[in-house]
């Protein structure tokens, strides 16, 4: 029969793996298990046009102050036609004789000419433009509202006509 030899004193010597004490493996498992808690209660914010739930391959993105959402799944579901020019970057939404064009990643954009600033800029996800909630209002003259403790994204033809929607500001 073979002897075991004994454990080695100090394995860093030896050349063995230190394995992690218990309280770092504890500790590990119970921030894993609350960041997956966290992310199962965690659900993107609930797009509605006209009371209608939307639904997107990107959903929309939220702060605590403002929404981004899927400009062409609202754009084509308010009767908008969409064009992009990949050389150029130009998003261009038309409507009811209405022109937005605008850039990810620009502040400027203009509508029917007039030029426009945005409080921030459209970004891409996953090849998805996504716009300021507000910019849904000055494009499409719509009411737009994000209520942030219900997770609530709507927009509402049916609103009042109002081009200065908060965070876009119209420039001479």
């Amino acid at each position: 029969m073979e002897k075991i030899s004994p454990r080695p004193r100090n394995l860093r010597a030896a050349g063995l793996p230190i394995p992690p004490k218990r309280k770092t493996v504890a500790a590990t498992a119970g921030i894993a298990a609350l960041s997956a808690a966290l992310i199962s209660l965690a659900h993107p914010a609930a797009l509605r046009v006209d009371g209608e739930r939307m639904l997107s391959d990107v959903p929309p993105v939220t702060t605590a102050k403002t929404a981004y959402v899927p400009l062409r799944v609202i754009a084509e579901r308010l009767g908008a036609d969409t064009n992009y020019d990949p050389k150029t970057g130009l998003i261009e939404l038309i409507r009811a004789g209405d022109t937005m064009r605008l850039h990810v990643g620009d502040r400027y954009a203009t509508l029917n000419g007039k030029k426009l600033v945005l409080r921030t800029a459209p970004f891409s996800v996953r090849g998805r433009t996504m716009v300021p909630l507000q910019v849904i209002a000055s494009a499409f003259k719509t009411h737009v509202r994000y209520d942030t403790a219900h997770a609530q994204i709507d927009v509402l033809t049916s609103g009042p006509d109002d081009p200065s929607a908060e965070g876009v500001t119209a420039t001479p």
